[in-house]
C-alpha cells in the first residue's frame, strides 16, 4: 500500500484492514470499484456520492467527491490511481482518513483484494476503541459486497 505520509499504519491512531479472494479478473473488479456513483447500489454503507471535480461515474486521477459513509458525510480525494492494481483516497471531515485498495491476480484467473484504512485526528485518538472495529465491519461487507458483484460481471 502507498500510504500518504503520516497515514501509515504505525503512524496513525485506527488502522484496518480487511481482505477477500474474488474470483474475477482484476480488471473487472477495478471497473466496479472506480465506480463510485454506482457504490451506493451494491455497498449499503455509502450514500450520495456527488463528484466535485472529475467526470463521473468514474474516479480518475485526482477526482474529488463528498460521500456519506458509516453516517458521516467526507469529502475524498483520489490520491492513488494504478489500475488495474492500486487506488485509494484521502477524507476529511470529522477526521482524517486514507483508504486503499489492492488487487492482486492469484495466478488463477481470480485475485485476492486487501482494502486498508488508516485514521487520524482527534475523535480517532479518543475513540479508536471503538472506529477500528466499526471500520472492520464495515469494510468486510464492503469486499462482501464486491466479491458478489464483481463475481457475476461488469457494471453497467
Amino acid at each position: 500500500m502507498k500510504w500518504p505520509a503520516g497515514f501509515e499504519p504505525e503512524n496513525s491512531s485506527v488502522y484496518a484492514r480487511n481482505e477477500i479472494p474474488i474470483d474475477a479478473p482484476p480488471e473487472r473488479i477495478w471497473r466496479w470499484l472506480v465506480r463510485a456513483a454506482k457504490w451506493p447500489e451494491w455497498y449499503s454503507n455509502s450514500a450520495n456520492v456527488n463528484f466535485l471535480r472529475g467526470n463521473p461515474p468514474d474516479l480518475a486521477p485526482d477526482s474529488e467527491f463528498k460521500w456519506k459513509t458509516f453516517g458521516a458525510t467526507v469529502t475524498s480525494r483520489v490520491i492513488t490511481f494504478e489500475p488495474p492494481h492500486e487506488l485509494g483516497w484521502d477524507a476529511r471531515g470529522v477526521l482524517r482518513a486514507y483508504h486503499g485498495w489492492l488487487i492482486e491476480p492469484d495466478g488463477r484467473g481470480g485475485c485476492r483484494v486487501v482494502t486498508e484504512e488508516c485514521q487520524n485526528g482527534l475523535v480517532p485518538k479518543i475513540a479508536g476503541w471503538y472506529l477500528r472495529p466499526m471500520l472492520e465491519r464495515g469494510h468486510q461487507n464492503w469486499v462482501e459486497s464486491l466479491k458478489r458483484v464483481a463475481e457475476v460481471g461488469d457494471p453497467s
